[in-house]
């Protein structure tokens, strides 16, 4: 099993950190999800659990070497579902039931066989230049899979949130928190992306960069808008005894739709 250590960098640490915060942000989405099990919760929750199995995956490589178990788990947890658990989340949010379940057995199908060539095909660790990247794979064409994974990622995910944040940005109320909210998010969910754009040239501390500002602002928009929710409701529910009279209480809105 082919190892090597890696020359390292502070930068080549910020995984570890990304990895604590992806951890806490995770264990706060599933407990919503307990609490509300909604379609969209859960794969929040998934999308940001697989998220962190990225970031430890680099955290290990910095701390035990390169090895080709970790590089494995990296490019599945990464490049195949560093993005797209999140996106079908927002595509439950966008879509309507029929339709977000069906792109959600398509998006399973095709990472299920991606995932198979990237876990079957050979890999030279002498293409990387002792870097994480997908030139290690012998299998060249299996990299093709993961582009149309990140276009579904950039169109529902940083898409669907900037969006919804123009959306409320244009109703004459203007909800400050879910404009902010959901452009916090659509920010943190492009960096990622940036960075592995950068991986692809060779610069995957770019990534490492990316990923962590990416998480800290996309729970920052989630802690923003559930935050904002949690008052409309209160304030919905003591409407009626304020004013004296019955007033419908509506349900607040869901995530960053």
């Amino acid at each position: 099993m082919p190892s090597f250590a890696i020359a390292q960098s502070p930068i080549d640490f910020v995984p570890i950190a990304t990895t604590v915060i992806a951890a806490a942000f995770a264990s706060k989405l599933w407990k919503h999800w307990r609490r509300n099990p909604q379609r969209y919760l859960f794969w929040w929750a998934l999308g940001v659990t697989l998220y962190g199995v990225g970031t430890l995956a680099e955290a290990a490589t910095t701390l035990l070497g390169w090895h080709e178990p970790i590089f494995r788990l990296w490019y599945v947890s990464g490049a195949l579902l560093g993005g797209a658990p999140l996106a079908q989340g927002s595509v439950y949010l966008l879509l309507d039931r029929r339709t977000a379940d069906r792109l959600a057995v398509a998006l399973v199908t095709y990472i299920g066989i991606a995932t198979a060539f990237v876990l079957t095909t050979p890999v030279d660790p002498g293409l990387g230049g002792d870097r994480l990247t997908g030139r290690v794979m012998t299998w060249s064409w299996v990299r093709l899979f993961s582009p149309l994974v990140n276009l579904y990622a950039f169109v529902f995910l940083v898409g669907g949130a900037a969006w919804s944040a123009w959306r409320y940005w244009r109703r004459s109320d203007r909800p400050r928190a879910r404009v902010v909210g959901n452009a916090l998010i659509a920010v943190g969910a492009l960096l990622p992306g940036i960075g592995g754009t950068f991986t692809r040239l060779g610069h995957v501390e770019v990534l490492y960069a990316t990923e962590f500002v990416g998480i800290v602002l996309i729970w920052l928009g989630y802690r923003v808008i559930t935050r904002d929710t949690s008052l409309s409701l209160h304030r919905a529910q003591r409407a009626p005894i304020s004013a004296g009279m019955p007033v419908p209480v509506r349900a607040p809105t869901k995530g960053a739709s």
